[in-house]
Formats: structure tokens, sequence, C-alpha cells
């Protein structure tokens, strides 16, 4: 069995863990909204017609801000659209998606679905086919206290006090073609610097988002992040990661291997806003919102897919239902790892997405929700990963992939409480074939003894939660866990995620 060596210790720390960076995404795309989220015949809905089992899952992900209302959706998005008495919100075409949307759900509700899951919201305003001044209004509706025409349309909406939107993110994807008002960095950065300069007149306390690359295959890569910085730098706080992975013709070599591909673009990132900071000599420094990422099998949602005779547009189809498996979640957990090692720069980040669309929790209507197999790193994750997250040593073996050449077998990081005592270790296996024992240099920490342990690990790994079989696969504990000696010992099956929680 081949072994890995590894250490941590209190002092080696990268930085204090953001509870932002347990982040979710909502998104009015297929069924995410409506038969999702709020199905009012359903036999758990609520007296506001959202499903209480959900919500209960939804607090047991330990979601801590959620993103809202889009993602692509967004760049055609009316705001004034989702206000008012629900019999008077308008229809309107979703170009984004294809879709017809009823705006049954819009400001008011979702914030009372957030208060139910005890989230925060993350607001996104549309510069795709609106700019600034409907930023402002939105911003005017939902922040001020003062009794304006805006804010006495909210009153009237039965909403006396503000909603408090601390985090706005300024459009979304503005790179991408496929976005209803596409821009150049540079015409972007215009609008966002003009945006963010024109909100903070309202209140200079916001914390800005401004768009970076929506991915790190974009051809303009880089070059977008330094052009938007230059305009924006003075006037926002974070700039935006998107990043999305899937098993391409299966290459699971690589697939595994996709948080080399996360670490590398977190990097390139910060090394460019960290450039801009320099020519500009500014003290200040931007940090990273990772506001969309995930596995997504893009390969699944074909443009052609598309329902295209405008009459036809339905409301809530089926779309982007992935279905995942323990492959999946391995990489999934591998991803939350890599941002709990970039936790000095990475201080937000939201999971895209939370209900039926590439997402952890699934429903069928009138039926039951489940979780799929990603739902558990991100739960046991965002329970566990407390205080300081601790940058590690690793002596460890490698393997070939055709991406990314030679990798690790193990990729891990490990968090430390201190007011608590309490630490917490996660590591995968990208082995396919072998299992791995890691030795953990833990007596920086003190004496200390394993206090729970949580693995995704299966026969199959393409094994999945589905309607029929909604808990086939579920989280076992890692018994060949202990610690001796001032090392804690634990064996990883091939194909693994794991999480320890020592004390």
């Amino acid at each position: 069995m081949p072994t890995a060596l590894m250490s941590i210790h209190p002092r080696f720390t990268i930085g204090r863990i953001h509870r932002n960076l347990f982040g979710g995404f909502v998104e009015h795309l297929g069924r995410h909204i409506y038969d999702g989220i709020y199905e009012p015949g359903h036999e758990t809905a609520d007296a506001d017609g959202f499903r209480r089992d959900v919500i209960d899952l939804v607090r047991e992900l330990g979601v801590t801000t959620i993103r809202y209302p889009g993602g692509n959706f967004v760049s055609g998005f009316r705001w004034e659209d989702s206000v008012g008495p629900r019999e008077e919100r308008p229809r309107r075409l979703d170009l984004a998606w294809h879709s017809t949307e009823t705006n049954e759900v819009g400001l008011h509700e979702f914030t009372s679905w957030l208060d139910k899951v005890g989230s925060e919201l993350m607001l996104a305003v549309n510069l795709g086919t609106r700019g600034t001044q409907e930023a402002l209004d939105l911003l005017e509706y939902a922040n001020v206290p003062a009794k304006t025409a805006l804010t006495d349309q909210r009153v009237a909406n039965g909403r006396p006090d503000p909603f408090g939107v601390k985090i706005w993110c300024l459009g979304n994807e503005m790179d991408g073609p496929w976005q209803l008002g596409h821009r150049s960095a540079d015409d972007y950065g215009k609008i966002a610097s003009q945006t963010a300069k024109a909100m903070r007149q309202v209140d200079p306390d916001l914390e800005l988002v401004v768009c970076g690359s929506s991915g790190a295959q974009m051809p303009t890569f880089g070059e977008w992040e330094r052009t938007v910085l230059q305009h924006t730098y003075d006037d926002v706080d974070y700039i935006s990661c998107h990043a999305y992975y899937q098993e391409h013709d299966g290459d699971t070599a690589s697939f595994l291997a996709s948080a080399v591909d996360m670490d590398r673009f977190i990097d390139s990132v910060v090394q460019t806003a960290d450039h801009v900071r320099a020519v500009k000599r500014s003290e200040k420094q931007i940090n990273i919102s990772f506001d969309e990422w995930n596995v997504w099998y893009l390969t699944r949602f074909d443009d052609e897919d598309k329902i295209q005779d405008v009459a036809e547009w339905p409301v809530a189809p089926r779309l982007l239902e992935d279905v995942y498996s323990v492959l999946d979640a391995v990489v999934f957990g591998n991803l939350m790892i890599s941002l709990l090692k970039h936790a000095d720069r990475v201080t937000s980040a939201s999971l895209a997405q939370l209900v039926n669309v590439i997402a952890p929790i699934m429903t069928e209507p009138g039926g039951i929700a489940w979780r799929q197999t990603t739902f558990f790193p991100f739960a046991i994750t965002s329970r566990l990963a407390r205080g300081e997250a601790l940058a590690v040593t690793l002596d460890v073996p490698t393997y070939a992939t055709a991406r990314y050449g030679e990798v690790p077998l193990v990729d891990a990081v490990a968090t430390h409480d201190a007011e608590s005592g309490e630490a917490a270790v996660f590591l995968v296996n990208r082995s396919q074939t072998e299992s791995l024992e890691v030795r953990v240099d833990v007596s920086g920490l003190g004496d200390v003894d394993v206090r729970e342990t949580h693995m995704i690990a299966d026969d199959d790994i393409h094994a999945t939660n589905t309607l029929e079989q909604p808990e086939r696969v579920v989280p076992s504990a890692n018994d060949t866990a202990r610690v001796g000696n001032g090392t804690l010992t634990i064996t990883l099956p091939p194909v693994s995620w794991t999480a320890v929680d020592i004390a």
C-alpha cells in the first residue's frame, strides 16, 4: 500500500475561513424555483407555498449566503416585475433559458424563504440589458429606510423594514458572448465602475463583486481581469471566478485532478489582481468571490435542445438536472479543499446551484426530496471547517494525467479553531485502484483524539442517488482513523473523499 506523509501545525495558517465561503446560488432556471423550493400544492408546503422538506435539507446543507436571481437569467431581468401584488405581476420571456417566467416568486417571497433556511441574500443587478439607474432603483427599494417613492412601494408591498442586502454582484458573466448585453472588458469595466460609484453614494459600506471571466478557458481570460480591474479596482471588493468540471471522454484520471485546475485558476486571478494593485500603488486588496462552481456535465446540454418556438416556451421545464455519482462527489469534495486552501483570498463562494438544477438537492413534484452524492461533502465541510485554514505539507506519490501532467495521488487541507481547540482534516485519494495510508503529524495540536469521521467511497464509483433509490450512496465512517504518539493514521480507499474531526 502506498504511503503519504503529511503534517499540520496551527502556526502555519493560510487565512481565516469566512463563512461566506459556504454560499449557494439560486437562479430562475428550470425547476429550481417552481417545483423546487416552491410548490404550493405539495403536502409539505408551508403557508407561503415553500416546501418544508427542501427547507430542512438546505438548512442541513449549511448554506450561508445565496446569490440570486442569476446567473444568465439576471441579464434580461426587470426587478420591478418581481414585486407588488402577485396577480398583477407580468409573465415574461426568459431569453437565457428559453422559458416563461411567471414572477410568482420574487424579491419579497425569496427573502422570506431565506429567513426560513437561515441564509443571507447576495443580490445581482442587471448590467446586461439595463444599467446604473435600474441598479440604483433596486438598491433604494431594497435597502433605504428613508421615505421615498420607491421605499413607499416596498412598504405597500408588505416590507416596512429594509432588506439590508450587503453583497451585490455587478452583472453576470459579461465576458460571455451568450450573455444578453455582452460587452468588451473595456466597456464592461466602465459601466461597472460607474454603477459601483453610484451605489456607494447611497451606501459606502456595500460589498461589491465585479465580473471576472466565465472560466479559465475563455480566450480573453487574464486580459479581461486586468482591464476590468483597471477600471474598477478602487470601486469594488471582489472579482468573481466561475468554474465547472466534468469527465471528458472517459478520462477519469484527469477528472479526479480537476482541483489542480481550480488551484491554478485562483492563483492566476490573484496574480492579476495584485499586478493591478501594484500598478495603481494601492494599499487595497481585491479578494475573490468564486460565485459559481460545481461539477456540471455541460456536454449533456446543447443549444439545439432548447425549445425554439417562442410560442411554446414552458414554465419551469426540466433543465440541467444532472445526476451525480460517487466519482462526482469525490471531485466535488476536492474542489471544496481547493477553496479552503485559498481561504486568504477566496472569501466568498457560491455553489451553483441548490435544487434540481445541477444541484445537491433533488425534488419530485408531489413527491420526495432527496440528497445527491454531492450534498454530503458540502454539508460536512460547512459544519466542520471552522477558524483558520492551515497550510499542510504533503509527501505523496504522483500519477500521470492527460490534462494536468503529474499530480499528487492525495490532496488535503486542514482547519483549526483556536477558541475551541477543534481541528479537521479533509482528504481525497485520486487513485482508481489503490488504497493509500496517510500518516499525519498532529503533534503541534497537542493531545488530540479522533472525534468523528466521514467518508464517501463505493465499490461502484458510478453509483448515484435517485428517486427510486434516494439513499443508495450515504457517508460512512472511516474506522481506520486513529491517533497515537502525535500521529493521525488513516487509510483512504480508491476514489474517496474523507473528513476527520479531531479535538
